[in-house]
C-alpha cells in the first residue's frame, strides 16, 4: 500500500526522533564551532555557538539543513530564513552572506551542507523519473524548500554511514541519487530543473560560471562569454543578474577578490602579490575594491581575520 504521507512535511514523532538523532551524531561530529569535511564527498557538517551576524561567503549548488538552531542566507536583496523545518537550497555558485540567528553553548546551530550534483540531476530528469512541475518563471538561483518525511530519511541514513565507513563506497551512491530524486519532487523541483535541463537559459549561466571560476584572472569582454555559451549579450547579461544579483563583471571581480583574500590569510601573501595574482594591474585599485567588498582595506582586514581566529581557537 503505497505511504500517502512520504512527500508531506516531516513532523510528529518520526520528525523529531529523527532530528534528535542527527542532532546527537552532527554534535559528536563537531567538537567545536566551525565547519567540518566528513569522509563523503560533498557532505560537510558546521556547528555554531552563538548567533552572528551576515559573513560573506560563496554558495556552492547545494542544500543546508540544520537540525538546531535557525540560519538565514542573504543572496542580493533576498533573505533566505530556515531552520528545522525548512532547508536552504540553491543551484547556482552564488555570492552571499549568511547568518546565524538562533544559537548558543547548551543549544548550538548544528547542520549539514549536501553539495548536488548537476550530473544526476540530468540524468534523472532525461529518464524522466521525475513530475515536470508546472512552468512558472524562474528568477532566483536559491529558494527555501520544505523539509519532507522523503527527504529527512535518507539524509538521515547519510550521516548514520558516517559511523559506518566501511560501508560508505556501497551505498553513497544510492543515497546520493535518492536525495536528488526526493528534491526533484519537492516545491523547488523547477528552481533545479532550471539548472540541470541542457539548453535552459539556467543552464547556459551555469556553464558561464564554470568557465568564470576558472578564467577569473582573465580580462574578459560580456559578448564573448555570452557567445561562448550561446547567448546574445544583452538576454546573457540579463538572466546572469536575475540569477546571481549582480552582472557578469561584478562576479569575476567577486571572485578576484576572495581569491586574493584567501592568498592572505592562507599563504601569507602581501597585498600587492596577491593583487597581481589574481589579476589585478592597479594595487591601489585593489585595495579601493577590496575595502568595498569587505569593509576594511586587505591589511586590516586579513589582521582582523587572524584574531578572530586565535580568539575562537
Amino acid at each position: 500500500m503505497q505511504d500517502i504521507a512520504t512527500d508531506a512535511p516531516a513532523n510528529g514523532s518520526h520528525r523529531s526522533a529523527r532530528l534528535q538523532s542527527l542532532t546527537h551524531i552532527i554534535s559528536s561530529l563537531t567538537p567545536a564551532p566551525g565547519d567540518f569535511p566528513t569522509a563523503i564527498a560533498g557532505l560537510g557538517l558546521f556547528r555554531r555557538e552563538a548567533p552572528s551576524p551576515p559573513v560573506t561567503c560563496i554558495l556552492a549548488p547545494s542544500i543546508v539543513l540544520v537540525v538546531q538552531g535557525a540560519k538565514e542566507m542573504v543572496i542580493g536583496g533576498d533573505v533566505f530564513p530556515y531552520d528545522t523545518s525548512r532547508f536552504l537550497i540553491t543551484s547556482l555558485d552564488v555570492p552571499a552572506h549568511s547568518a546565524v540567528t538562533h544559537a548558543s553553548a547548551e543549544a548550538p546551530c548544528l547542520g549539514l551542507v549536501f553539495k548536488l550534483d548537476l550530473r544526476t540531476l540530468t540524468e534523472l530528469i532525461a529518464q524522466g523519473d521525475v513530475p515536470v512541475p508546472k512552468e512558472r518563471a524562474i528568477r532566483r538561483s536559491a529558494g527555501i524548500a520544505t523539509l519532507t518525511s522523503a527527504l529527512l530519511d535518507p539524509l538521515a541514513r547519510l550521516i548514520d554511514l558516517l559511523q559506518e565507513p566501511d560501508a560508505i563506497p556501497v551505498l553513497w551512491p544510492l543515497l546520493q541519487r535518492e536525495i536528488h530524486f526526493r528534491l526533484l519532487k519537492g516545491d523547488q523541483a523547477p528552481l533545479l530543473r532550471h539548472i540541470a535541463s541542457v539548453d535552459s537559459q539556467g543552464h547556459r549561466i551555469a556553464k558561464a560560471i564554470d568557465w568564470l571560476k576558472l578564467h577569473y584572472t582573465t580580462p574578459v569582454r560580456i559578448e564573448d562569454l555570452a557567445a561562448r555559451v550561446q547567448m546574445s549579450a544583452p538576454n546573457f547579461h540579463l538572466h546572469f543578474r536575475n540569477l546571481t544579483s549582480m552582472s557578469p563583471l561584478q562576479y569575476q571581480k567577486w571572485l578576484r577578490l576572495n581569491e586574493a583574500r584567501r592568498l592572505m590569510l592562507s599563504e601569507h601573501q602581501d597585498a600587492a602579490s596577491a593583487a597581481f595574482k589574481v589579476g589585478y594591474e592597479s594595487p591601489s585599485q585593489f585595495s579601493r575594491e577590496y575595502g568595498r567588498l569587505f569593509g576594511a582595506p586587505p591589511k586590516k582586514d586579513i589582521t582582523r581575520m587572524r584574531s578572530q581566529a586565535v580568539a575562537v581557537s
